[in-house]
């Protein structure tokens, strides 16, 4: 069974309070149940999330060799941070960059990532399924 960790960056722990017209009106952790149950005997999902640079980057090298998958949504750091996308270039273990909204239709800031080019890919503008599609390209991948 493949091991995926799902990784959410600042401000990702008020989903569903959060400005809901961008981010829609669902808690994390309800989605979350409901991902692990839909791949209970493909993959185990983990959930990690933080507000802090230093504690992503630490849980992205505590699994980042042992894992199958890395879903991340870094929030504001994918336009800010070096480390981070350091830090996946540094692991094995393949990362796809996710955002709920379409980060292309809102302010110029968000339309540039500082981890794109390190990771396996990116998927945007989804909503919350934005995870489920990428847990689904890891899995054929």
């Amino acid at each position: 069974m493949m091991k995926i960790a799902i990784i959410n960056g600042p401000n990702l722990n008020l989903l569903g309070v959060r400005e809901p017209a961008i981010y829609g009106n669902t808690a994390f952790d309800g989605f979350f149940a409901g991902l692990q149950e839909k791949y209970a005997g493909v993959a185990e999902l983990t959930y990690f999330q933080s507000n802090h640079e230093g504690a992503l980057i630490d849980h992205m090298q505590s699994i980042g060799f042992d894992y199958d998958g890395i879903v991340l949504n870094a929030g504001a750091y994918t336009h800010t941070s070096v480390a981070i996308a350091d830090c996946i270039s540094a692991i094995c273990t393949p990362v796809i960059e996710v955002h709920i909204s379409n980060v292309h239709s809102r302010e110029s800031f968000r339309h540039h990532s500082m981890i794109s080019a390190v990771c396996k890919g990116v998927i945007a503008g989804f909503g919350l399924d934005s995870y489920r599609l990428a847990i689904e390209a890891l899995i054929s991948r």
